[in-house]
């Protein structure tokens, strides 16, 4: 026999719990809506001068960064962490940092600085046409 039997205040304090993990649970689990592999299809981000030479512009409402190196090509790559698919919001040089667990990427590359992310941003196609930079997925 228990020396302490478990209250009825006990059992519902415990039953309440439950459910507060699993919503802790679900907000680090990444969204399958293929954020993290950048737009489905050709999107125009903007004007091509809004990326300075030797530096970077995240282009939120798409989920794009675009870094422009001194000699004037473009990259781009998805802005949204590889590891729980969080947007990037913020560059500081040419490195972004997720602001839901620390992974950091440079943006210019799309190699993971530091995790906990381990996969690489994920790249696509960048042009300016017409000076105005338009996004579109790589080819399989």
């Amino acid at each position: 026999m228990s020396a302490h039997p478990l209250s009825r205040r006990t059992v519902l304090r415990g039953a309440a719990l439950v459910p507060a993990a699993g919503l802790g649970a679900a907000a680090c689990a990444p969204p399958d809506d293929g954020r993290a592999e950048g737009p489905a299809e050709p999107v125009e981000l903007g004007a091509a001068e809004a990326v300075p030479k030797g530096g970077a512009e995240i282009f939120r409402e798409h989920h794009v960064v675009v870094s422009r190196s001194e000699e004037g090509e473009y990259r781009a790559f998805s802005a949204v962490c590889t590891h729980r698919s969080c947007p990037l919001h913020k560059i500081k040089g040419t490195v972004s940092t997720c602001t839901c667990h620390g992974s950091r990427f440079d943006v210019t590359t799309g190699e993971v600085l530091q995790g906990p992310a381990v996969a690489p941003l994920t790249e696509l196609d960048v042009s300016a046409d017409g000076g105005r930079l338009v996004a579109r997925p790589r080819p399989a």
